[in-house]
C-alpha cells in the first residue's frame, strides 16, 4: 500500500482536551481525551475534526493526529514475509486507537487478523463510543477477532502459530507506563514471542524512541535480520518499528 502522507495541523487543537471517559481497571487508570471537535470564535460553524487520545496512569498513549507509525507496523512486517506466504495470520498487540487494525483490515493479503487487547475500556471505545467512527470497519470484516486479554497469555495459549506478530504496547521497549508491560521485552517474553511464529515469520514492534539495546536483545533471542525503521515527528527522536525474523 502506498506510504500514509503527515496529517495537516488540525484547527481547534488549542482547546483544553475533554474527558470522555474514565476507567479503573486491573492495571490502573485508562482515559479517552477529546481535543477539538467545536469551532473557535474566529473559525467556521463546521467544527473540525476531533483528535482522540488514550492516557494510562497519568500517561500519554497515543492519539488519532498522525498514524503513519502504527500503520507503517503492519506495511512493513507484511513486506518482510517470504513472497510466496499466502494468506498470512497476523496477530496485533494492542488495540490503541485502531490504526494498525485498520490498515490490516484494508490489505487483502492478510488472512486471520487477531487483535489482543488488555483494557476492556479500549474495547467498548471501539465497538459502541467514538474511535468506532476508525475502527467499525475493520471490526465487521470476518477476519478480524478481537482477544480481550493480555499479550503474554494470548502468547502462552494453545492456538496456531502467527506468521507475524505485530506488537504496539505501552510506550515501547524502553519506557513502560505499567511494570507488567515490561515482562514482554525481556528473554521471556522475546522467547514468546519467537516460538508463537511460524518458521520465517516476522516480529514487528513500535516504539517511541531508538533502542540499541533492544536490537541487541532480539539478536540474543535467536532472531535474524534484525533492523529499525525511523518515522519522523514533528517534534523530538522518531517513532521507530523494530524488525526482526524467526529462521526458517
Amino acid at each position: 500500500m502506498a506510504p500514509v502522507p503527515p496529517l495537516p495541523q488540525k484547527p481547534g487543537l488549542q482547546e483544553a482536551p475533554r474527558t470522555l471517559d474514565r476507567r479503573e481497571g486491573p492495571y490502573g487508570e485508562v482515559v479517552l481525551r477529546q481535543r477539538g471537535g467545536t469551532p473557535g470564535p474566529a473559525e467556521p460553524p463546521r467544527a473540525p475534526a476531533p483528535v482522540y487520545e488514550i492516557i494510562a496512569n497519568g500517561c500519554f498513549l497515543m492519539d488519532t493526529s498522525d498514524g503513519r507509525s502504527e500503520q507503517l507496523l503492519m506495511d512493513v512486517a507484511l513486506a518482510a514475509l517470504p513472497a510466496d506466504r499466502e494468506r498470512p495470520a497476523v496477530l496485533i498487540g494492542g488495540l490503541g486507537v485502531g490504526f494498525s487494525l485498520a490498515r490490516a483490515a484494508a490489505e487483502p493479503r492478510w488472512g486471520r487478523i487477531a487483535v489482543v487487547e488488555r483494557e476492556e475500556a479500549v474495547i467498548d471505545w471501539h465497538r459502541t463510543g467514538p474511535l468506532s467512527a476508525l475502527s467499525a470497519d475493520a471490526l465487521a470484516d470476518p477476519r478480524t477477532e478481537i482477544l480481550h486479554t493480555g499479550l503474554l497469555a494470548c502468547l502462552h495459549a494453545a492456538g496456531p502459530p502467527f506468521d507475524a506478530l505485530c506488537l504496539d504496547i505501552d510506550n515501547g521497549p524502553d519506557w513502560t507506563v505499567t511494570d507488567d508491560n515490561a515482562g514482554l521485552y525481556s528473554p521471556a517474553g522475546l522467547a514468546a514471542c519467537r516460538d508463537r511464529l511460524t518458521p520465517g515469520g516476522v516480529l514487528a514492534v513500535w516504539s517511541a524512541q531508538p533502542s540499541p539495546a533492544f536490537e541487541q536483545a532480539l539478536r540474543n533471542a535467536g532472531f535474524e535480520g534484525v533492523r529499525t525503521e525511523e518515522i519522523p515527528v514533528v517534534r523530538g527522536v522518531p517513532d521507530v518499528v523494530h524488525l526482526a525474523r524467526k529462521g526458517a
